[in-house]
């Protein structure tokens, strides 16, 4: 593991959380994203070589709907860059580690992710992240 990459929070209301997390960290978001897979909209803040990313839910069957409701607003994850997601699933897995994910999955913000379980991390979601590998391009091609 390379270094935290962000750490997720689970917001109500992404455009009331944007506000106060401009305050807090005296600048704006930099991005917002939808990812349909998870029924989640995204903002991210960059702080220092670390993000914030705020998660609020698209619908009420989403984790992150499912973890408010049951834990109220406030820190989800803590993700850990990698340089190798497939990889850091093998050793984690064979440290004994129980994984949500035993394949990564296209995360926001350009990632590939996986998950490890709480039960195996102290209570802590754990989010892998690597940079997805650039798409091909289809211009010029027929």
């Amino acid at each position: 593991m390379k270094k935290i990459e962000h750490i997720g929070i689970a917001v109500k209301d992404l455009e009331a959380a944007n506000s106060t997390y401009k305050a807090v960290l005296g600048n704006e978001h930099y991005k917002t994203e939808t990812v349909e897979s998870e029924g989640v909209n995204t903002s991210f803040f960059k702080i220092g070589d670390s993000k914030i990313e705020l998660l609020a839910a698209t619908n009420p069957e989403s984790p992150i709907a499912k973890f408010i409701e049951k834990r109220g607003e406030g820190i989800h994850h803590l993700a850990f860059a990698v340089e190798d997601i497939k990889a850091e699933i093998a050793r984690l897995e064979n440290e004994g580690f129980k994984l949500i994910n035993t394949e990564p999955k296209t995360g926001a913000d350009n990632k590939l992710v996986a998950f490890m379980h709480p039960k195996s991390a102290n209570g802590v979601l754990v989010e892998l992240c690597q940079e997805a590998p650039p798409q091909p391009s289809l211009m010029g091609k027929e």
